[in-house]
């Protein structure tokens, strides 16, 4: 081979190291805001499906690829995590922001989440009496790619149907179908155009209740903003174009609405919603009255209302209402007088994160310093006894019937993955449901909560998760992963990106910031709207504590987080790039001035504020990460994750904040940009996908902080 040749081949592969980021144009786009000249000169990127954008996409895709696949190890790094998704684990199911145990007991047969290693999607499976269980929906089976996903699924309460509903490709669009149990096959019924909805049946079973969206309109699928919803009934048998609108208020566009069926049959209740605020409305329909009249309970935005039960006309809520760390109240619906409410189970000094009224008890589940401990009560508040939880983590209760004697929950920590258990009332003992050989040692690894100051002395939780041993001269190899916002707690989880991290000798460390839920409403309320900073102080701080403590260094310290934790990545990038070596913003809300004009964005205007306020648009202005990326700056290593299927956090987001970051980086540090394909905001991700995924994530950790 001439040597020339081999000087060529030498060349070309260090231009792979240092390599500059394709060039991206810059329009002249200028917007004026409330007397405010705005520039969005990456405004031609919000159109996902231009042939400019498409170019753009596969530019930035190719760039990426070069810089993670020339780094050391990379083939080792995804056999190893292949080799720790290999295990047989439960799942939860989420209704709102409320995560309970993938499990559910109807006439007599157990539904229940099972995944087991080499499975991309979880399966649904049913147990008859004592007969062995046999898979009900296979998501897997209907893609090879495994980006079908059971999305919501909810038995009859006679357990020969199941409401269940798939989404493709990550999409939040969901379709319903119902199948027949016996016979595990579906029955000709179709539901579209449902988002963030579980199916609710009737107590005869007859047919399920469901608040839809209008369609878009072609080519707005994965962008269109979401408005008008609106409450139906769909009767099994027959057509979506025949089905009952039961509530409707075209005069409140933003309004939502979840119906809750009682178990008598007596009852339609309508949870009323606006944005994501945690607060809720309470209206009722008395179906025995056949009418269809809506009489509205609880009328103004005070608190969550979320309905366990029932006895006759008096009901039994969950409520934040006069108490911010929640209560359980019984209301008197043929009372309408001040004292229709009482109160059952009083306000703790811990936030009460679940209640379930199930086997004629109250199961109570809180968050100690953001560790769950469930505490059962009888149907008049008295205290029983507390559940035994397998150690520190976090519990998700099972959302039993009201007097169906058996229990179960799941339990998952930061080396202890999701399992199943059955709960005993009798004897207070727990049982798995299935057992299950982990490919690790949990005993070689350890978890221990601190607490550190905020910037106003505020104290912060704090999880911190390593393989037992010395501490390494230097610190650790360190990812910091925060979110803070919409009342959402960061309770101990397990995950095989934090669990291949810590084989390799890097910490994990969780930071409880304000605006989750940690502490109950005053924790979310302080870290939202005018007071969204607190968020990003509370995350530099603990990045300056961990330094301080010797568990990192600003050279091996990263930061990661994902929607509203991608905006906190992207806000504390420009507030303190010198506090960090590497950063992961995942599928991030980064134009804060546009986020409402997209989908379900105008929703999060309660958490956020609204940029069409002139207050709530200075404040919104002085931290939205892409407005506030400073050219000349030198930024740390910083990898964006987007997918081209994300229709909560549209792509172009991230799109439009990594092209201002590659332009204005003067340090030597990589800004690439991955874009998966055929994914979405994170739900119903398959293990392939997440397999690459990881792999990457840690490639490019180990590459930045080496």
């Amino acid at each position: 081979m001439p040597l020339g040749f081999l000087y060529l081949l030498l060349f070309c592969a260090c231009a792979v190291v240092v390599a500059a980021p394709p060039p991206t144009r810059r329009g002249d786009h200028v917007d004026q805001l409330h007397g405010v000249s705005v520039p969005d000169p990456y405004r031609w990127l919000e159109d996902a499906d231009s042939p400019q954008t498409r170019a753009w996409v596969r530019a930035q895709t190719e760039y990426a690829r070069r810089r993670l696949d020339q780094i050391p190890g990379r083939g080792e790094l995804r056999e190893r995590i292949t080799e720790l998704m290999n295990y047989t684990r439960g799942a939860r199911y989420q209704v709102g922001i409320r995560d309970y145990a993938g499990i559910l007991k109807r006439g007599g047969r157990l539904f229940f989440l099972r995944q087991d290693g080499g499975q991309n999607q979880p399966v649904l499976y049913v147990r008859d009496g004592g007969a062995e269980p046999r898979a009900l929906i296979d998501p897997n089976a209907g893609s090879r790619e495994g980006i079908s996903a059971l999305a919501a699924w909810a038995p009859s309460p006679d357990g020969k149907h199941l409401a269940y509903g798939i989404a493709v490709a990550g999409s939040d669009w969901q379709e319903w179908r119902v199948r027949d149990v016996d016979t595990g096959k579906d029955l000709p019924d179709r539901i579209r155009w449902i988002k963030f909805a579980n199916p609710v049946w009737d107590a005869g079973g007859k047919g399920v209740y469901y608040g839809r969206y209008p369609e878009p309109a072609k080519g707005e699928l994965l962008t269109a903003a979401n408005y008008d919803n609106k409450l139906y009934y769909h009767r099994l048998g027959t057509k979506q174009t025949e089905d009952k609108l039961i509530y409707e208020r075209p005069d409140h566009r933003e309004w939502r609405f979840d119906p809750y069926a009682s178990e008598d049959g007596k009852y339609l209740l309508i949870l009323v919603s606006e944005g994501t605020a945690v607060e809720n409305m309470v209206f009722y329909q008395d179906l025995r009255a056949g009418n269809g009249k809506t009489i509205e309970l609880i009328r103004d935005f005070t608190g969550m209302f979320q309905p366990l039960g029932n006895r006759g006309p008096e009901f039994y809520f969950q409520t934040t209402q006069d108490a911010p760390k929640g209560r359980i109240v019984s209301i008197d619906f043929a009372n309408p007088g001040p004292s229709r409410s009482k109160q059952i189970v009083p306000e703790t000094k811990d936030t009460l994160e679940l209640a379930v009224w199930s086997g004629g008890r109250l199961y109570c589940q809180y968050l100690e310093d953001v560790k769950s401990a469930v505490r059962v009560h009888d149907l008049r508040g008295r205290f029983e006894r507390q559940v035994s939880l397998p150690g520190m983590g976090a519990a998700a209760w099972y959302a039993g019937s009201q007097n169906e004697p058996e229990q179960f929950y799941s339990f998952a920590g930061f080396t202890s993955p999701l399992t199943l258990y059955r709960y005993d009332a009798k004897t207070g003992e727990s049982h798995p449901l299935f057992s299950s050989t982990l490919p690790f040692d949990p005993s070689a690894f350890e978890t221990k909560q601190v607490f550190y100051p905020a910037r106003d002395g505020t104290r912060i939780p704090m999880f911190l998760s390593y393989r037992k041993g010395p501490r390494p001269e230097g610190g650790y190899p360190t990812i910091l992963y925060g979110y803070g916002g919409f009342s959402i707690s960061l309770v101990p989880n397990f995950s095989v990106l934090y669990l291949a991290w810590m084989e390799r000798g890097g910490l994990v460390a969780v930071a409880n910031l304000r605006g989750g839920g940690e502490y109950g409403e005053a924790w979310h309320q302080a870290g939202m709207k005018q007071n969204k900073q607190n968020v990003f102080d509370d995350f530099i701080a603990a990045g300056e504590w961990l330094i301080a403590n010797d568990y990192s260094s600003r050279r091996r310290l990263s930061i990661l987080g994902g929607s509203n934790g991608g905006l906190l990545v992207g806000a504390c990038l420009n507030q303190r790039p010198d506090l960090f070596s590497a950063a992961i913003p995942m599928v991030g809300v980064m134009d804060m001035l546009r986020f409402h004009k997209f989908t379900i964005g105008k929703a999060w205007t309660s958490d956020y504020g609204d940029p069409d306020n002139p207050r709530d648009f200075e404040v919104l202005r002085r931290y939205s990460p892409l407005q506030n990326i400073r050219r000349g700056a030198a930024y740390p290593a910083t990898m964006i994750m987007t997918a081209d299927h994300d229709d909560r956090v549209v792509p172009a987001h991230s799109f439009k904040y990594g092209a201002a970051l590659q332009n204005a980086q003067e340090g030597k540090a990589p800004i690439l940009i991955r874009i998966q394909t055929s994914a979405g905001h994170g739900a119903g991700k398959p293990a392939a996908k997440m397999i690459d995924e990881y792999t990457d994530m840690i490639s490019f950790l180990d590459d930045a902080l080496k």
